[in-house]
């Protein structure tokens, strides 16, 4: 597939050029399907806790598409007949065997180093805000030898209010010293873009992530559209 740009029909221009693309002066990133593919660990703590209760497991490439939307997305989509309580239950195991495999088989996606290390060569500061959290979050990023080069990481339990709420968002953008007009904030799920667009940054679609068939992502809020994390830097590139 080709690198593609895919600008909102709310994206301006002057001159042919996006001012949205001259504006960036921070980028912000979500992290299970964004910026890091954890779905082969966060399935795997699933299958775990399947094969807790006699529960049959479940292939990652079925499943693949709940991984951006928590534990107990995954436990729903899994086992979508069971009682709230025996969910819970799986939910509960599943976190307990995610702290275990945490990091054993997740990576950054294709094209995504790249990016990284175009950010860093450009002094471009970047960070993360997830809901996932900070207990989670924290060690992932550590592993992945990402996390002394983000000024900002902000979890689902650092603020009172996790996305799509603007405080995190906010936080994020003090702790990078970029107003949130001047952020790109990239996102695989509906609640990402609202994140974006509720506290007025630049929201870009991450098409390479965990969007499912059903998702309507063109319907999201959004400034851009992005297949490939290459076309996040080629963008960049523009500006």
């Amino acid at each position: 597939m080709t690198d593609q740009i895919l600008p909102s029909a709310n994206t301006k221009t002057i001159d042919g050029k996006r001012t949205a693309t001259m504006q960036i002066k921070g980028v912000l990133f979500d992290l299970d399907g964004t910026l890091v593919d954890t779905a082969p660990d966060l399935v795997l703590a699933l299958n775990l806790a399947l094969k807790d209760f006699g529960l049959p497991s479940q292939h990652l490439e079925d499943i693949r598409f709940a991984a951006s939307h928590g534990s107990l997305a995954l436990v729903n989509a899994a086992q979508p007949h069971l009682n709230d309580e025996e969910k819970a239950a799986i939910q509960q195991a599943l976190l307990e065997h995610y702290h275990n495999v945490n990091g054993q088989e997740a990576k950054l996606f294709d094209g995504m180093s790249a990016l990284l290390e175009h950010l860093s060569g450009q002094q471009i500061p970047f960070g993360v805000v997830t809901n996932k959290a900070a207990r989670f979050a924290r060690p992932l990023l550590h592993r992945l030898a990402l996390a002394n080069k983000m000024p900002a990481i902000i979890s689902g339990d650092s603020t009172t209010q996790s996305k799509p709420h603007p405080a995190p968002m906010r936080l994020a953008a003090s702790q990078i010293g970029v107003s949130c007009q001047g952020i790109l904030y990239l996102g695989d799920a509906k609640r990402d873009l609202e994140a974006a667009r509720n506290s007025d940054m630049l929201g870009g679609i991450a098409h390479w992530g965990y969007i499912g068939n059903n998702d309507e992502a063109h319907l999201w809020p959004h400034d851009f559209g992005f297949d490939t994390p290459v076309a996040v830097l080629e963008l960049l590139r523009q500006g």
